[in-house]
């Protein structure tokens, strides 16, 4: 019986059902296509992941204080431009590097202050900045893609013993992120104000400065993510990075952190960013049109919701 009711307990774990739904996809794949299981698409599946990853884990600590951060996208297409710009203007890659980074840290407190100062919901606060901070990329280059290279040409395109280096960037974030979220008091804190707002105040914790630290720490992680993609791209798009919003809360949802705040785990994100690289990858591997990745998008974030509310309604029954 022991047996049977761990089983049980697994089960009712989103990161098991997301974890039984990648291995199905990666099962089907290895038959339908000879390329699948070469060690190199693997690796590329893992590399493609890796951007995701790393924004979806900012976005993840949002959505588990109660918030949502639509502008993840358009952050990191500004972040590849001012590096971008600013590395050609100055010669320094140092300073390029540091800005892009700066500015998706910048763009993130901007998202904490509308929402904990001006009271803006989250979600209309990050859609007006999505627009903002895109028109400013788009502002910034003209429109035309700006070279982009060194380190973070490195970072996001470069290989140690063969695995890509944006890879093992994720892999080392996931583990801090975890341990951060999991065993530090303000990563507790985080989970109490998505559990319990109210609660948590009479608890004594800082709602204002904990909100207004994730959304600052999901703009450095876009900021991230655009100078590793745009390095794997070897340039600075200021279209870079869109709908990447929607990869990113997908991978959050499928990961298991409810919409509705105070649930999720770190490990379900990686995995549910695995699973949108891997359905990518199989639309390339069995030669779908790309439209069709479109639709898959949308009908997965569907899925992931509504499986969240089935949940949350059988938790409550």
């Amino acid at each position: 019986m022991g047996g049977v009711e761990a089983i049980r307990a697994l089960g009712r774990q989103r990161e098991a059902s997301v974890l039984v739904m990648l291995a199905a996809v990666a099962i089907y794949l290895s038959f339908a296509s000879d390329y699948f299981l070469e060690p190199r698409n693997l690796l590329n599946v893992g590399r493609q992941a890796s951007v995701v990853a790393i924004v979806a884990l900012g976005q993840a600590l949002v959505i588990i204080a109660r918030g949502i951060d639509l502008s993840v996208g358009s952050v990191i297409g500004l972040s590849a431009v001012v590096a971008a710009v600013l590395m050609r203007d100055t010669g320094s890659e140092t300073v390029g590097l540091v800005a892009g980074l700066l500015t998706g840290l910048a763009c993130g407190l901007v998202n904490g202050v509308l929402y904990t100062r001006f009271r803006i919901n989250p979600f209309i606060a990050t859609l007006g900045t999505l627009s903002v901070a895109r028109g400013m990329a788009l502002l910034m280059t003209g429109g035309i893609p700006v070279t982009f290279g060194g380190f973070a040409e490195f970072v996001g395109a470069g290989r140690i013993a063969g695995i890509p280096v944006s890879l093992l960037v994720m892999i080392v974030l996931a583990v801090a992120v975890h341990i951060f979220a999991s065993q530090t008091v303000r990563g507790r804190e985080i989970y109490a104000i998505g559990d319990n707002p109210k609660a948590a105040s009479l608890a004594g914790v800082n709602l204002k400065r904990t909100r207004l630290f994730v959304f600052a720490f999901s703009g450095f992680l876009a900021g991230l993510g655009g100078l590793i993609l745009a390095g794997n791209l070897a340039s600075a798009d200021p279209n870079l990075g869109m709908g990447y919003e929607l990869d990113v809360i997908a991978a959050v949802i499928l990961g298991g952190t409810a919409l509705s705040g105070g649930r999720g785990s770190i490990v379900g994100v990686i995995i549910g960013a695995l699973l949108m690289a891997l359905l990518n990858n199989a639309f390339v591997l069995l030669g779908i049109s790309a439209y069709w990745q479109v639709v898959t998008k949308g009908l997965v974030i569907i899925f992931a919701v509504g499986l969240d509310g089935l949940q949350r309604g059988a938790e409550e029954d």
